[in-house]
């Protein structure tokens, strides 16, 4: 269904911006004047305009702000508030327009009659996942909305420290290997052309590592254009073949295949898809609904494929464990930690379990393979700024060698 944003006006003269599910522009109009508003503009969401500046710059809501925002809301329904009220004094302490904006179309659903799921899948589809919504509903079906939020409080939590260690620990090689190239080009663009016009003016022979290392500063020098626009084109054709869907499996297929690479990416994608599917199970969604929302959830196209695959083979009565070994995606430890979970009837427990082991396995394989990276790249950088050093030394000595 397409999704429309809007500006309306109260009666009191006020107006609010947000983005509403509706057939059309003509049902965004009839929804907003129900909830006694008067529609000023209705634009379909494609359309970049000024409405989608709702907090002053970006209408993108920060995983961190749907964090805190579901742990305050959580902690609410805790504390036995209702919920009218606890949105309301959620609105009150939204860290950012964009939020405070969210929340009031929420709050203004909630009162004309909506539940909670319902007002988050008609007015703000962007901001909350299908996992999101489909927690929440199942929550409300069970009667206990606070401890589907605590849930999705404790997985996006888990999912951002998750995040952000994988990140740390990519970020020193990273600098490493940024700060080495940019000095390297540096000297090869700026201070070894300055020694090569002195070895030209005096008509000296220079030993071979000096003139190996000033052809190569010279190319460098004067065609690093090509290698701009190669590095450009090479960028543009990757996104134009992974923009379709048979590419983008490809390309996905091929990261699975690589070395080191391909088992990370398989233990990641493995923890993603068994952490999803655990809190979802334990939240009381039901399994082939929890299923879809996962499958869509995968970023590796390949591994999205077995899961959708997986959950085929769930609908038609076989055992989740089953699939995971008839698709051998999956690695074997995974496969027979939730064939245990399915026998002994905690398979939400052991799906948390197996996310749990997956995880510390990514940190603690991440560690080894920067650990051995981090001396490669050192040691790379170094030889490559030895030999600069070397071929100039060699070039000076040739001078002082020069008779008077």
């Amino acid at each position: 269904m397409p999704v429309f944003t809007y500006r309306a006006a109260d009666r009191r003269g006020q107006t609010i911006d947000g983005v509403m599910e509706a057939v059309d522009a003509r049902a965004v109009a009839e929804q907003l004047r129900k909830d006694s508003y008067f529609p000023i503009k209705v634009a379909p969401q494609s359309e970049r305009s000024s409405l989608l500046s709702l907090g002053g710059g970006s209408s993108r809501v920060r995983q961190r702000d749907l964090m805190a925002m579901t742990q305050m809301l959580a902690t609410l329904f805790e504390a036995g508030l209702p919920l009218d009220r606890a949105l309301g004094i959620l609105e009150e302490l939204a860290p950012s327009a964009r939020v405070r904006t969210i929340i009031s179309d929420l709050l203004r659903s909630v009162r004309g009659g909506s539940s909670l799921s319902e007002a988050m899948a008609k007015h703000h589809p962007r901001p909350f996942s299908r996992l999101y919504i489909n927690m929440v509903r199942a929550g409300e079906k069970g009667g206990v909305l606070e401890i589907s939020l605590r849930r999705l409080a404790e997985f996006l939590e888990a999912r951002a420290a998750f995040n952000e260690a994988v990140v740390s620990a990519l970020a020193y090689p990273a600098v490493i290997l940024t700060v080495g190239t940019g000095a390297i080009i540096f000297l090869m663009t700026f201070v070894i052309p300055r020694f090569a016009v002195i070895f030209k003016d005096l008509g000296q022979a220079i030993p071979l590592p000096t003139q190996i290392l000033l052809e190569i500063s010279g190319a460098v020098h004067d065609y690093w254009w090509v290698g701009l626009l190669g590095g450009l084109a090479i960028v543009l054709a990757w996104r134009v073949w992974t923009s379709s869907a048979e590419g983008r499996l490809s390309w996905d297929q091929l990261i699975l295949r690589l070395p080191l690479v391909g088992q990370l990416t398989l233990k990641v994608e493995t923890a993603r898809f068994t952490r999803t599917l655990g809190t979802m199970l334990k939240s009381g969604v039901p399994v082939l609904g929890a299923m879809a929302v996962v499958g869509d959830m995968m970023s590796n196209q390949a591994i999205g494929g077995a899961v959708t695959r997986l959950a085929e083979g769930v609908k038609r009565g076989g055992t989740i464990a089953a699939g995971m070994k008839e698709h051998t995606t999956f690695p074997a430890l995974a496969v027979h930690m939730v064939r245990v979970g399915e026998e002994t009837g905690r398979l939400e427990e052991m799906l948390l379990k197996t996310a749990d082991t997956f995880e510390t396995d990514v940190r603690t394989e991440m560690k080894r393979v920067l650990g051995m990276l981090e001396p490669i790249i050192i040691l790379g950088m170094g030889v490559i700024v030895a030999f600069i050093v070397v071929a100039m030394l060699l070039a000076i000595f040739s001078i002082n060698e020069m008779p008077l």
